[in-house]
């Protein structure tokens, strides 16, 4: 059965006689085309300022710009593999996922930090090195959606001690191991988002969510207050000209870089802020140097493609033939779509500054390895999408049109 926030329940439409009947068919090309124009306008800006950035760094002026290839054709291969491996296969193999997260967790902490990784977040071999919250975000993907759509199986979605303990549980060791421990606020919220989002697709009471909410709010208030850098952050946040020259640098910086480059920008050869003024210009500032050579007209582009990729991942998840599978799509939009929104709101000083990525666009490579591999996923989910028959209509024709609501409330479908 589907629900309908509290409205009245319909019969599945999966469960009616030839309709919605799982079959492949042509994937949503749509969104690899929307994926690959951004991942080319990552790459372009990258190409832009790797020369400034080589110079900074001592380096060949083809150094970053080399490795951002070389993440990207990784991230192919990720991508193929997602797409073709059934996703029952990632189901069956969760729990060597949550070792595998554990493992590169632990590896990660123990690692030193330095001027260049201040926290425990990276695992590092040489010249490489790995971010381990990008594992963490799919091994939770995959064993959520797993969990969530077994307890909707069993009809125990409304459980308190059989859902609702074990979400909280998760929710609170996530903050702890990746807000305290490696002090990574930003990749926190997105996880948080993440399983907000999944437990609330799979049918957990919305009053309950939002309560949840309050309470996290309430927990990231309390992980804030301890250290000065993250208070320091909220400071700049509501007053970044009262301290330009010290904490609240790279929010000043940043806005300088979005507004100097008025509607048309600067162009793609030219850029100031690059030649380090905006700190981390390939990663976590990108969107700001993107902003000062492309302008306002190429922000608005940029934007409209992510709404677009947005668009799509939420058509796929309205027409995904099961429960795991349309979890994993909630998870995966709320994962690049959150990501999104506090990388662009920092830049834009709408949000305080967090060390997160912009998906598809930053350069690193653990960030476009994970990102490309969650589309090859929602690729493969979208070859195997539902549709509702309709009536041959007045036009003489029979017609296809995907709508179906994209909560779960079936105790018998996996």
């Amino acid at each position: 059965m589907w629900q309908d926030g509290g409205r009245r329940r319909q019969p599945s439409i999966l469960g009616s006689q030839g309709v919605g009947n799982r079959r492949k068919h042509r994937p949503d090309y749509k969104l690899l085309i929307v994926s690959a124009t951004l991942i080319a306008i990552g790459l372009m800006v990258v190409y832009a300022i790797s020369p400034a950035l080589a110079a900074q760094k001592h380096v060949s002026d083809n150094y970053y710009v080399g490795k951002q290839v070389i993440a990207i054709l990784l991230g192919v291969i990720a991508f193929f593999v997602m797409a073709t491996t059934p996703l029952n296969t990632w189901r069956h193999l969760q729990k060597l996922l949550i070792i595998g997260a554990i493992v590169v967790t632990a590896m990660a902490l123990m690692m030193p930090t330095s001027i260049e990784y201040p926290a425990h977040r990276w695992i590092r071999f040489g010249g490489l090195s790995l971010q381990s919250v990008e594992f963490i975000k799919f091994a939770l993907l995959i064993c959520l959606a797993s969990f969530l759509a077994d307890r909707a199986k069993q009809n125990n979605i409304h459980d308190d001690k059989k859902t609702m303990q074990p979400v909280l549980i998760a929710m609170a060791t996530i903050g702890f191991i990746v807000g305290i421990a490696q002090k990574d606020f930003g990749s926190t919220a997105v996880l948080v988002a993440m399983i907000v989002a999944m437990s609330f697709v799979a049918g957990l009471p919305l009053r309950r969510i939002v309560l949840t909410g309050l309470v996290t709010v309430a927990a990231l208030t309390l992980l804030i207050l301890p250290f000065s850098y993250r208070r320091d952050r909220v400071l700049n946040f509501l007053h970044p000209e009262q301290n330009c020259l010290t904490s609240g640098y790279q929010a000043c910086q940043a806005l300088i870089a979005v507004g100097s480059g008025g509607i048309f920008g600067k162009g793609f050869a030219n850029s100031v802020q690059a030649y380090g003024y905006v700190p981390e210009a390939a990663n976590d500032s990108i969107f700001a140097i993107y902003a000062e050579k492309f302008g306002f007209l190429g922000v608005t582009i940029l934007l409209v493609l992510f709404m677009a990729l947005f668009s799509r991942l939420k058509n796929i998840m309205e027409r995904a033939p099961d429960n795991f599978s349309r979890l994993i799509v909630a998870g995966v939009l709320a994962w690049l779509s959150t990501q999104s929104i506090i990388n662009i709101g920092a830049m834009l000083g709408l949000l305080p500054l967090k060390g997160i990525t912009l998906p598809f666009v930053s350069y690193g490579g653990t960030s476009v390895l994970f990102v490309t591999g969650a589309i090859g996923l929602m690729f493969n989910v979208s070859r195997y999408t539902t549709y509702i028959a309709r009536s041959e209509g007045a036009s003489g024709r029979d017609s296809n049109v995907p709508r179906q609501n994209y909560r779960i409330s079936r105790p018998n479908e996996v």
